[in-house]
């Protein structure tokens, strides 16, 4: 039978598994999960006969090797920064590999020595980056084949609570690694291109510079935008385009809440708190504030922010129960941040019956025989319960099917690459609108950011 290593079997890889097991007879596959910790994993593979588990250490790398030698093709789902090590040895080996993260330098460094041995390492083959870019490219390329001149292209995507799942004033929990919303946006400012002008927009302003995205059926968004809109201007051929913006999705109203956290100083995580594990959450939210005699952490909190007690914004952290004297940090020499994800946790994690939501929009605006035209592109997935989420899902399904594709030869292009071909995006794309995973294209007048045409 022909060998898939799994290495990793973390929340992202449960729709994976599902998916290769489900074909695993009339594929003739047998999958091996390699993971530190064989819990999930057992779990997932449900007694299987065409599976088995691993212990598998990363960092040994006897252990490792053993394993990707003795498979016919390898995915990672490991965190990002350990799959340079797993990618080196299937240089060695002469073995694929397919990742759903983003393309690091150390990565893109063993292009060469792939394609000397006509190995396929694909990438970004998840939901965003992965998704994003398939459906991106879909359109675009059928634009460019009618004729037609990119001039805007705005791409946004959140993962998100499910309607009937949200439950809290926020309108969001947490359907990802926790760490990464908190610490968003940080880093160099925002930069994009708006009607031909580059743009930045600094940290301490990104949650107050949002935009409305209307989904049909599931109503009212905001998204402020990625750090880096411009990482694949020139992957996408879109080098003379007047618009190109990246960004992030969330129900409206979060953004305004969270820039309060932002501008108290609650998201650095480049230093620590000392007696931090002592601290109480009010004491946590007291140390940004004026020291004063009368007022309480409340009231300060309010005036130092101007924000009026008959404001839904205060109700919101109200929710969160930041005030609590009782409850109490716990944690040793933490940063800011990694406090205020500890508050979060207490309130944003999924539930049992809790489902989530992954939604994406994009917008192209182009000119053809001297018009100019638009079309935005929609999808919402949803997940079906705690271990079988939307994220799963759309991140799973598209490694999975890549894979099964470049062991049956469908995939043969060499390289370290990304998913914007045809060769790869076709089929996927079409594949996954099996699994309800499918854009909603429409034509909408093209506004740009002139709308007045002034």
């Amino acid at each position: 039978m022909r060998k898939i290593l799994v290495i990793g079997s973390g929340k992202s890889s449960s729709y994976l598994i599902k998916y290769l097991l489900e074909k695993s007879e009339s594929e003739n596959l047998h999958i091996i999960i390699g993971d530190i910790n064989l819990q999930n994993a057992n779990k997932l593979i449900n007694n299987h006969e065409h599976a088995h588990a691993i212990n598998l250490d990363v960092f040994d790398k006897q252990s490792r090797q053993s394993a990707i030698e003795n498979a016919d093709i390898v995915i990672s789902m490991l965190p990002a920064r350990y799959h340079i090590e797993v990618a080196k040895d299937c240089i060695t080996y002469g073995k694929n590999m397919v990742t759903a993260s983003y393309v690091s330098k150390e990565m893109e460094d063993l292009d060469q020595a792939a394609k000397n041995k006509g190995l396929v390492f694909m990438n970004e083959i998840g939901v965003d980056p992965g998704i994003d870019h398939m459906s991106a490219m879909k359109v675009i390329d059928s634009i460019r084949a009618k004729g037609g001149k990119m001039v805007l292209f705005e791409s946004f995507a959140g993962g998100l609570v499910a309607p009937e799942s949200d439950n809290n004033l926020w309108n969001y929990k947490f359907t990802w690694n926790p760490r990464n919303v908190v610490v968003a946006g940080q880093g160099s400012a925002a930069k994009f291109i708006q009607e031909g002008n580059y743009k930045y927009i600094p940290y301490h302003r990104l949650f107050r510079r949002t935009e409305f995205l209307d989904v049909d059926g599931y109503g009212r968004f905001e998204a402020y935008a990625n750090r880096d809109s411009l990482k694949y201007q020139s992957v996408y051929g879109l080098d003379h385009i007047k618009t190109l913006y990246r960004g992030t999705m969330r129900r409206v109203g979060f953004s305004r809440a969270w820039n309060v956290f932002v501008q108290l100083g609650m998201t650095d995580d480049s230093y620590t708190i000392d007696d931090s594990e002592n601290m109480s959450y009010r004491d946590f939210v007291n140390a940004f504030l004026p020291y004063s005699t009368t007022d309480s952490v409340e009231l300060k909190f309010r005036l130092s922010l101007k924000i009026d007690q008959d404001d839904i914004i205060w109700e919101k952290f109200e929710e969160l129960d930041i005030f609590n004297r009782n409850k109490m940090v716990g944690l040793k020499k933490a940063t800011p941040a990694e406090i205020l994800q500890k508050i979060l946790m207490d309130s944003w994690m999924l539930h049992d019956h809790d489902k989530d939501m992954l939604v994406m929009y994009h917008k192209f605006g182009y000119e053809l025989e001297g018009k100019m035209h638009q079309i935005d592109s929609t999808m919402v997935a949803l997940g079906e319960d705690m271990t079988y989420t939307a994220m799963a899902k759309t991140v799973g399904l598209p490694v999975a099917m890549a894979t099964l594709a470049i062991l049956n030869g469908k995939i043969v292009t060499p390289g370290v690459q990304i998913p914007i071909t045809k060769e790869v995006y076709g089929p996927i794309l079409s594949e996954l609108e099996a699994f309800d995973i499918k854009f909603t294209e429409k034509e909408v007048p093209y506004l740009g950011y002139n709308p007045l045409n002034v």
